[in-house]
């Protein structure tokens, strides 16, 4: 797919999401610490907490930041209003400390902490939207911004439902909502989000050309339905509902990792660097969290669901956005630092902009971390938890690092 850099907003605006993504998955990985593995489920106050700050502090803030970038580039039309993305990170900031407080010690401070995040979000997809309106020709990356963004919002309205109810301001049933929050977000935007731009990226960054994307689309489609029947299987508390959009989750997620097969096969450039290795370890998690899934359909277990989440946030999503960073920033900034400069003076390539040792050992220190923590998870063993977390906190700390020495790079 053809990408221009014509109407990319300035590096200036996008750098703090950036910067905010990294402080924050710091800080989620440090606060892993208090956990007590041998007693936990997914409804306790401090995974609530955490959640909530990983998703929407670490997640979230990133992938606004890439959508800022991202969605006029492959639309090829300007922002409707890029103004409002000055004003979208500090109220996600603000909301996300706000409700990690909430859910872990202050929960009158929930509805004012929803209410901010909800805010945010919504002047988001109303931006994207509008940004949207302004296209004559859809293609597949569009029609997954359209569906992923719907999702939001649909996440948006449980998830402030469930606010008001957690402090006690409305009477709901919010264990039978908690589902569908976390589906519509985690897998209709998140999951979504990431189908779609990996055929700007991935095909961009390996150079492949002359594939088929028809896996994708049908993919696309799946985990549509199937988080719309998770959705109405909350709202009518129907189990047969729920296990199909479940099998449609997972097939379509069967789906995605073969459209990512067939990319990888076309690609043109076969050097390995940060980033091919941190996309080819998180779609061996997602192989993994794929065969875990069914398992956990066929023998249901806590221990091991709370594993299959621990995949998901830092051995597909953690892996997937920090890997995209090392490509993400040293373009951004390249392009706008360095680009006017082309032919009058020498000038970086995109490669010596990336700390190539510091991420390697950023890389191996996260995926220990990973490996050792997901045990600990699985076997309800604290002292192994807290080994695996050690080493993801180092991880952490480099990763950080990094995204400072490349935003900074001069």
């Amino acid at each position: 797919m053809a990408v221009s850099t014509d109407f990319a907003p300035p590096f200036k605006l996008i750098a703090p999401y950036f910067l905010l993504g990294a402080i924050f998955f710091v800080v989620s990985v440090a606060l892993l610490f208090g956990f007590d593995i041998s007693n936990l489920n997914s409804m306790d106050n401090q995974i609530l907490s955490w959640v909530h700050i990983f998703l929407l502090g670490f997640v979230m803030m990133i992938i606004f930041g890439a959508m800022a970038q991202l969605v006029p580039v492959v639309l090829e039309v300007g922002h409707a209003a890029v103004e409002l993305y000055y004003v979208i990170y500090p109220l996600l900031l603000v909301g996300t400390l706000l409700m990690g407080l909430g859910f872990f010690s202050t929960p009158a401070l929930l509805p004012y902490g929803g209410i901010i995040v909800l805010i945010s979000l919504l002047i988001f997809v109303a931006e994207t939207f509008a940004t949207i309106k302004k296209v004559e020709k859809f293609n597949t990356v569009m029609v997954s911004v359209l569906l992923a963004n719907t999702f939001l919002f649909l996440g948006l309205i449980f998830g402030i439902i469930m606010a008001l109810g957690y402090a006690g301001t409305i009477t709901v049933d919010i264990v039978s909502l908690l589902n569908a929050h976390v589906y519509l977000v985690l897998i209709g935007y998140v999951g979504i989000t990431l189908m779609g731009m990996s055929l700007v990226l991935l095909p961009m960054f390996w150079l492949s050309h002359h594939y088929s994307d028809k896996p994708i689309k049908l993919a696309l489609w799946i985990i549509s339905i199937g988080v719309t029947l998770v959705t109405l299987a909350s709202i009518f508390n129907s189990s047969i509902l729920e296990q199909i959009g479940y099998i449609l989750t997972l097939l379509s997620m069967c789906l995605y990792f073969y459209q990512i097969h067939i990319i990888y096969k076309n690609r043109a450039r076969k050097h390995k660097d940060i980033y091919l290795n941190a996309m080819l370890i998180g779609y061996g998690f997602l192989l993994l969290s794929i065969i875990l899934g069914i398992g956990y359909l066929i023998f249901p277990s806590n221990n091991l669901l709370l594993t299959i989440g621990w995949i998901m946030f830092f051995g597909i999503l953690s892996l997937l956005i920090n890997g995209h960073l090392y490509k993400i920033i040293p373009f951004l900034v390249w392009y706008e630092r360095f680009s006017p400069l082309v032919g009058k003076q020498k000038v970086p390539m995109l490669a010596d902009m990336v700390p190539n040792k510091s991420a390697k050992i950023q890389l191996g220190f996260n995926l220990i971390g990973l490996l050792i923590s997901a045990i600990g998870i699985l076997l309800a063993i604290n002292s192994i938890f807290y080994a695996g977390v050690s080493f993801l906190f180092v991880g952490s700390i480099f990763m950080l690092k990094d995204v400072m020495y490349m935003i900074n790079y001069k």
